[in-house]
């Protein structure tokens, strides 16, 4: 192994070992800021729904207000005003410091990493946290992944623009701190892992690259989380277990039901979103309505608002009824689609779990109703209904199937819960919850050109030679006087010849326009022929498209000479140029379509 190549192993390996070693700060960075936002989060529903309305929704059974709630009696007319107050201070908070923070911020993430080279504003982190806190807070149905995946994406671009990294060293620190984020505040470290390398496409693919940064940050963000909150579940769930094959007939109708009813809320929700974005008003007023109009639903259907996670353990504990859950699902569609649709701050996940865990509890009640031998425990499709929900209306069929485990604690339901979340993925609709969601790798900027050298790297110089070089080159031998040689490369119609010494061993290229100059020049100057070389990059046959395209990119050539393998070891037995290159991997491309 030559000193060159062992010298770039080291280099790669601190490179890579460098990204790494900076997701340490991102997590514990990212598990902090979850930690300031999960105690904003308590504090606004503390003071706007709590000591305004009266108003102290249940929670999951996992996590616990952290302030002590007034003894104020329930006021039901304060439900249309609280949102209201809510939709007013996160607009003008928003729209006045930074409008990126509108809306469920992982879209804003996904555009980030495809479109603008992972950076965002340091501003925008703080104001999410703030303005998602008080949309929540004041009864805003929406959840804590957009925010918190906003605020850790923002920390780790941050930090990697602080720092002077790379844009595909920004790329990776910016989703390991969304991973960090995701994973720590929903008790949930593998799942946020593999949430921020799924969520950038729409089709089955991912960012495998993103795996061990985001595993690393997940990790670390969870446990600093835990040290302020403790370690467990987001809900406490009995033992559910998945009993008999038969049972899939039950849950293969469930998936049905998730995939119909994700695709509805996708189009609910970016319907109500354009109808804000055409309203002829000041963008800073439009969150006021949209939390006037959640308000107007909340005022009859309670269970609507806020974050709707102790519904979901209700229906978790069997202590629901059909009804109740159906109306509520329903309800909440449209006051997430108010909430944040007109431009409030907050997540889309969370509802969708509880829209999911309403509907999937709903069917196991009726189906049991039907088939009580095949759910035999009704309120095990309330899990699974979250996991099938959200795969089907964000596209993410493996991390959604581990986040759901995590949160409940319930691994016996990993079965059903495949199941229900592939036929979900496959049933789903063609608009999806993340619009800057791409289909897949091949359509995202940052990796086009990737993909061409990909394509170059399984094609060798000896195809493309014999199958698109039409130049045969015209050799000079360089044991003249420099005149004649200058004069010969002036007399060819070539644009260059290549040069060889009197052993056969190739030495370089002269150019016409080299030689025009220097012969002009020759009375008053004797150039020596190393003088008139350009030095063009050597191949030979074995060599790969992709190596040779960037042996031209290095040097700012179009073209690359060929060498011969045998004696002489320098002999030119051709000229490849880019065009060359580019037929081939078009041919190569076009012929892989038609097969």
């Amino acid at each position: 192994m030559t000193r060159t190549r062992l010298i770039f192993m080291a280099l790669q390996w601190i490179k890579l070992r460098r990204v790494l070693l900076l997701t340490l700060p991102v997590g514990i960075v990212a598990g902090l800021g979850s930690v300031v936002f999960y105690v904003l989060l308590d504090l606004s529903h503390n003071l706007f729904l709590d000591h305004l309305a009266g108003f102290r929704p249940m929670g999951p059974a996992g996590e616990h207000s952290i302030f002590t709630p007034s003894s104020r009696e329930f006021v039901r007319w304060m439900l249309l005003v609280v949102p209201t107050l809510g939709g007013i201070l996160s607009g003008f908070l928003v729209f006045t410091l930074a409008p990126e923070a509108e809306g469920h911020g992982t879209d804003s993430a996904i555009e980030a990493f495809h479109f603008k080279k992972a950076i965002i504003r340091p501003i925008v982190p703080f104001v999410k946290i703030v303005a998602s806190a008080i949309t929540i807070g004041t009864g805003g149905s929406g959840g804590r992944e957009g925010p918190i995946a906003q605020i850790g994406a923002g920390f780790g671009s941050i930090i990697a623009t602080r720092l002077g990294l790379t844009e595909q060293e920004r790329r990776v620190l910016m989703m390991a701190g969304m991973s960090a984020g995701i994973g720590s505040i929903f008790h949930a470290p593998l799942a946020g892992a593999i949430f921020a390398a799924e969520i950038l496409y729409r089709d089955i693919d991912m960012e495998y690259e993103l795996l061990v940064p985001s595993a690393i940050t997940s990790v670390i963000a969870y446990c600093v989380f835990s040290l302020f909150f403790g370690f467990g579940t987001l809900f406490i769930t009995p033992s559910f277990q998945f009993q008999h094959a038969g049972e899939l007939f039950p849950y293969t109708i469930l998936a049905v039901a998730v995939a119909l009813a994700g695709n509805v809320y996708a189009r609910i929700f970016y319907g109500v979103r354009d109808f804000f974005a055409e309203m002829p008003i000041l963008p800073h007023i439009k969150p006021a309505l949209g939390g006037l109009l959640t308000g107007l639903i909340g005022y009859f259907i309670p269970d609507a608002l806020y974050t709707g996670y102790g519904l979901v353990q209700r229906a978790l504990d069997g202590n629901i009824v059909v009804n109740t859950l159906v109306i509520a699902a329903i309800a909440r569609m449209f006051t997430t689609a108010f909430s944040i649709g007109s431009g409030g701050s907050g997540g889309v996940f969370g509802p969708s779990v509880v829209i999911g865990g309403s509907l999937g509890g709903a069917a196991g009640m009726i189906m049991q109703g039907f088939w009580p031998n095949l759910v035999p425990n009704p309120e095990a499709y309330a899990i699974v209904g979250m996991a099938g929900f959200f795969a089907s209306a964000a596209s993410t069929p493996f991390s959604t199937v581990i986040m759901v485990s995590e949160m409940t604690g319930n691994y016996e339901l990993l079965l059903p819960s495949i199941w229900v979340c592939t036929l979900a993925f496959l049933l789903k609709g063609r608009k999806g919850l993340y619009e800057k969601q791409l289909m897949t790798r091949y359509e995202t900027p940052i990796h086009k050109g990737e993909f061409m050298l990909g394509v170059l790297g399984r094609l060798t110089v000896q195809e493309a030679l014999v199958r698109y070089s039409k130049i045969k080159p015209k050799v000079i031998v360089a044991n003249r006087p420099v005149h004649e040689i200058l004069k010969e490369v002036l007399q060819s119609r070539l644009p260059y010849l290549p040069v060889i010494d009197e052993h056969g061993k190739y030495l370089g290229v002269i150019e016409r326009r080299t030689a025009r100059r220097y012969l002009r020049e020759l009375r008053r100057k004797r150039p020596s022929l190393k003088k008139l070389l350009s030095d063009w990059p050597a191949v030979y046959s074995w060599h790969t498209l992709d190596r040779v395209l960037q042996n031209m990119a290095s040097k700012g050539v179009d073209e690359a000479v060929v060498l011969s393998e045998r004696r002489p070891p320098g002999n030119v037995v051709g000229i490849l140029r880019t065009a060359d290159i580019i037929r081939a991997y078009r041919d190569t491309v076009y012929a892989g379509d038609s097969e």
